[in-house]
This record gives structure tokens, sequence and C-alpha cells, in this order.
């Protein structure tokens, strides 16, 4: 069955499937230290153009873990959206294993980080009766499938740079939204200003694991013993690292990302046909945000799994992914037609 609910659903990419069974071959060193997992890190260096070190980890929580934990000491305070991934749905993982504070600024009605609202909260620098800031952290794309655009990237490092703090981004859909600007992964991240991205990889059709990629060097010293305590050093490595080198060779990561934001456009344009639908945020990446009379969320459920946003507003989320097709659209707007005719 295909599903709406999450691009986690979906499988492995044939490509990424390959690269799996490539790097099955033979023996090779552990922890990182083989050949494949060194091409791959010079890989992540000609892609950004800079000279990144890069980490594989097991999943995004402990993408975000580590790049948190590298940034900051347990007296810091993180800056991030109300909304954010790692405020509202990695439990209290951030909070426990980093030991700091974070500060959920209020994001406008698209999910983002506004200056004014991020400038409230950089305040008493040098007391030591308040949790210091120290990291700010961008989602791209956001929870709501919006996507910052580059001037807006630049204007909130510049903030941070100002204040001597660090940017994160929280990359989940950091190919979808690439796509969706029509930029390279360099210019949406070295040309920023970057410090340190959690890379999703999974929700474009890995099998598994995640990547951080640390742009300042000052961050780069002790993360390797932080991907140790933080339990995130896989043993074989060269099988995360292999999956990114298929995405990342010849941008292969661009047409399954601008394949799931093209099939949000055409779910979007079905779906706003029914007057008893309203789709409540810009769809620019691979989802769609919509208001659906009560009743039909059920039955449409049994169909096509997806998730309620919102239960008070009956705001559900609608997830497109690299597989999604023309006629899994059509086939949820028979079930839609039908719920439709029946007056409900």
């Amino acid at each position: 069955m295909k599903s709406f609910a999450s691009d986690n659903y979906a499988g492995v990419l044939p490509e990424v499937m390959e690269a799996l069974y490539r790097a099955n071959n033979e023996h090779a060193v552990s922890y990182g230290s083989d050949s494949l997992t060194d091409r791959v890190r010079l890989l992540f260096k000609e892609v950004f153009e800079a000279d990144v070190d890069v980490f594989f980890v097991f999943n995004g929580t402990g993408a975000n873990v580590l790049s948190i934990s590298a940034s900051t000491q347990t007296y810091n305070a993180v800056l991030c959206a109300d909304i954010s991934h790692i405020y509202n749905d990695e439990s209290s993982a951030p909070e426990t294993i980093t030991g700091c504070r974070f500060f959920p600024i209020p994001a406008n009605q698209q999910g983002k980080l506004e200056i004014a609202e991020l400038e409230k909260k950089i305040i008493r620098k040098g007391d030591i009766h308040f949790a210091q800031p120290k990291l700010i952290s961008v989602t791209q794309s956001t929870e709501y499938g919006t996507v910052y655009t580059l001037d807006h990237l630049k204007d909130i490092s510049s903030l941070a740079k100002e204040h001597e703090l660090f940017l994160h981004i929280d990359g989940s859909r950091f190919f979808n939204a690439a796509a969706r600007l029509n930029c390279s992964l360099k210019e949406m991240s070295t040309d920023v200003g970057v410090d340190i991205l959690s890379l999703g990889g999974t929700k474009l059709g890995m099998m598994f694991g995640e990547a951080v990629v640390v742009f300042n060097k000052q961050l780069a010293e002790h993360i390797r013993y932080k991907q140790k305590q933080v339990m995130q050093l896989a043993s074989k490595t060269r099988f995360i690292a292999a999956q990114y080198e298929a995405l990342l060779s010849n941008e292969l990561w661009r047409r399954p990302a601008n394949h799931a934001n093209q099939m949000a456009k055409k779910l979007c344009e079905a779906i706003s046909r029914y007057r008893k639908i309203r789709v409540t945020m810009p769809v620019e990446a691979n989802v769609v945000f919509a208001i659906l009379p009560e009743k039909w969320i059920a039955p449409m459920q049994e169909s096509f799994p997806f998730y309620v946003w919102n239960e008070a507003t009956n705001e559900v989320r609608l997830m497109c992914s690299f597989d999604t097709t023309e006629e899994d659209i059509q086939s949820l707007i028979e079930v839609i037609e039908r719920l439709n005719h029946t007056g409900i």
C-alpha cells in the first residue's frame, strides 16, 4: 500500500540499493576508516566546495543531537522555531543529551524564523543567571514544507555571526529545498554561512543513515569524540557512506527531490478543486497541508494513510515521496470524489 503519511514510509531508490550491494562485496576496515568512506568524504568536499568534515550517523535525531552537542555547552541555549522537529518531535533527546535550554521562537505563518523574533532571545550575554544563546537551528525545508530563500538564510547567518552564535540547519528534507530553489547544495550551505548541517538522506530514498556536515573547523575539533559519546558511530560506516555516494554523484538527488516536489504540486491542484477542502500552506517542497471535513478523514486514511497535523482544525499533512505516482494521486482523488458525492 502506498501512503501520504511520510516520505519515511517509502522504500529505497534502486541506485542506492545498488550502491549498498557493491559495498557488500568484501571486508573493509570498520568505524569509517575504510577506503569507500574516505572517497565519499572527498566527494562531500567537492559538492560543497569547502573543506568540510563529514560524520555518518544512524538517524535524524542522532544527526541533530550530534550537531547541537558539538556546538554547545550545557549552560547554553538553542534558538529554534516553536514548530521545529528538534523541539516537538524528538522527545526530550536533544535537551537530555546536550543539557541545553531550548528557546522556542514563534515562527511566522509559513513556519519560518524571523530576525526580529530571534533578536528577542539573544539577550543577557554574560549573565550567569540566564542560559546563554549559542546556536540558531533552522529547518530547511520547514515543518510546513515551506522553503527559506537563500537571502533569508544569509540574514539569519549574519545575525548569528554578529552575536557569536553558530548556525545549524536541520536538513532532513534539505534536498527537496534545494530542488525547489533550483540551486546547488553549496549555494544553500557554504555560501550562506552555515556552521553545521544535518543532511538527511532517508526521506529521499536511502535505506538508513544520515550525515553531519561540519563547515566550521572550530566545531570539528571535538565532534568525533562526541559522535562516539552519543552512540552514533557505526561500525560498518561504509554502508551509510555508499548511499550518499549514490545520491551526490552527478546530482542524482535532484531527480527524486524534484519528482516528490512535483507530485505535491499535482496533489495540491487536484484537491483544491473541492469546495470542502482548504489548502493551508504554500506548496513549495513535497508536502501539502489541508483542512478536510472531519468525517472524510477516517475513510480516506483507510485507503491512503496520512497524519492529522492539527486535530482541533482537522488540518492534515499529505506527504509525497520519490515513488509517489500520478496514479496514486488519482486513486486518492477517487476516494475524495466518492465522499464528496455522499454529501458528508
